[in-house]
C-alpha cells in the first residue's frame, strides 16, 4: 500500500480528481444549505455526537443534519486524495499542491466551524462563515482543477491583453460581493435553520435584498463588458468563450429564481436551488477569470499551431 502511495499520478488521472473535488465540495453547499432550509440544524445536538449517540435517531432532522456531515467527510477525502495526488504528477507546478493543500485544510476547519455553529444556537454569523469558508475551498478547488486541465492539454498563453485580465479580477470580487450580500439576505430571512427560536441578524429582508439586488446588477454588468470584449477573442478562444457564456446563462437563471423566490414569501426549495446556483455562479467565476490569465490549451485552439499563430508560443510543461 505505501509504495501505491508513492506511485506517480498521471495528468488524466489527477484531472478526473480534482474535477470530482470540485463536484463534491458543490454537493457540501448543497447539503449543507438542505440541512438549514429544513429546520434541521439543531438535528444533532451535543456535538461531535448526535443526540446521546454518535449516529443519529430514525427521525427527519437528525437524518439530514448526520447526512450532511458525512457528504462533508467525502469533501474532505476527496480533497484530501487530490492534494496527495497533486505531489506525484509530473510537470505540475509544485505551487498547485499547496493549494490543494490549503483546499483541504479548508474542509478540515469545517468540522470545529460547524461544531461552533451548534454550540452557538445557529448564530446567522456562524452560519454565514461556515458557507463562505465553503466557498473559499471551492474557489481554491477550481483552481487546481484548472491547472490540471493545463497539466494534461498544455497551457496557451493568455488571449486577451491585460487591462481585461485585470477587470476581471475586479469581477471576481464583485461576484463575492454578490455572494456575501446574498448571505447576508439569507441570514435576514425566514429560514433560521432549526424550529427553536433562534437569533437572526436583526437586519430588514427588504433592507438586505435591496443591497443583493443592486450588487447583483453591478456583477451582471460588468460581466456583459468583460464578454463583450471577449466575442472579439472568440475565434482564437472559443472555449473561454463558451465559459463565460455559461456563466452568463446561469446568472440569468439565478436572477430569474430570486425574483420568483422574492415575490413568493421565500419558499425553501427555490432558496435552495438559489444558493445552489450561488455556488455554481462563484466557481464559474472564478474559472472565467483564471482562464484569462493562465487558459488550458484546449479551451483556446484545438491544436499548437493555432495557438502560435497569435504570434506567441505556447507554454509546454
Amino acid at each position: 500500500m505505501r509504495e501505491r502511495l508513492r506511485e506517480p499520478v498521471s495528468s488524466r488521472r489527477f484531472l478526473q480528481l480534482a474535477v470530482g473535488t470540485v463536484a463534491m465540495l458543490g454537493l457540501v453547499v448543497a447539503s449543507g444549505a438542505f440541512v438549514r432550509l429544513t429546520g434541521s440544524g439543531l438535528g444533532c445536538d451535543n456535538w461531535p455526537r448526535c443526540g446521546s449517540t454518535p449516529f443519529p435517531a430514525m427521525d427527519f432532522h437528525p437524518m439530514v443534519e448526520f447526512g450532511n456531515r458525512v457528504i462533508a467527510v467525502g469533501g474532505i477525502l476527496a480533497s484530501l486524495a487530490t492534494w496527495h495526488a497533486g505531489r506525484r504528477v509530473a510537470g505540475l507546478p509544485r505551487w498547485v499542491a499547496h493549494v490543494a493543500l490549503a483546499a483541504f485544510l479548508g474542509t478540515v476547519a469545517q468540522i470545529p466551524l460547524g461544531g461552533v455553529t451548534v454550540i452557538l444556537d445557529l448564530h446567522p454569523l456562524a452560519v454565514m462563515s461556515h458557507f463562505l469558508l465553503a466557498l473559499v475551498v471551492v474557489a481554491l478547488s477550481v483552481v487546481v482543477a484548472f491547472e490540471a486541465w493545463s497539466n494534461a492539454t498544455g497551457l496557451a498563453p493568455p488571449v486577451v491583453p491585460r487591462w481585461l485580465r485585470l477587470v476581471a479580477v475586479v469581477g471576481v470580487v464583485a461576484c463575492a460581493a454578490m455572494v456575501v450580500t446574498g448571505a447576508v439576505a439569507t441570514a435576514s430571512g425566514p429560514h433560521p435553520g432549526a424550529d427553536q427560536d433562534v437569533h437572526r441578524l436583526g437586519l430588514g429582508i427588504r433592507d438586505t435584498v435591496y443591497v443583493h439586488v443592486r450588487a447583483t446588477a453591478v456583477f451582471g454588468i460588468g460581466l456583459l463588458l468583460v464578454g463583450w470584449q471577449l466575442l472579439r477573442a472568440r475565434r482564437i478562444a472559443p472555449g473561454v468563450v463558451r465559459l463565460a457564456l455559461a456563466l452568463l446563462g446561469v446568472l440569468l437563471v439565478q436572477m430569474l429564481v430570486g425574483e420568483i423566490q422574492y415575490r413568493n414569501a421565500l419558499p425553501w426549495g427555490l432558496v435552495l436551488v438559489h444558493v445552489t446556483l450561488a455556488a455554481t455562479l462563484w466557481a464559474l467565476t472564478i474559472g472565467v477569470a483564471y482562464t484569462l490569465w493562465r487558459p488550458p490549451l484546449a479551451l483556446v485552439a484545438r491544436s499548437a499551431s493555432r495557438v502560435e499563430a497569435l504570434g506567441e508560443p505556447v507554454r509546454s510543461r
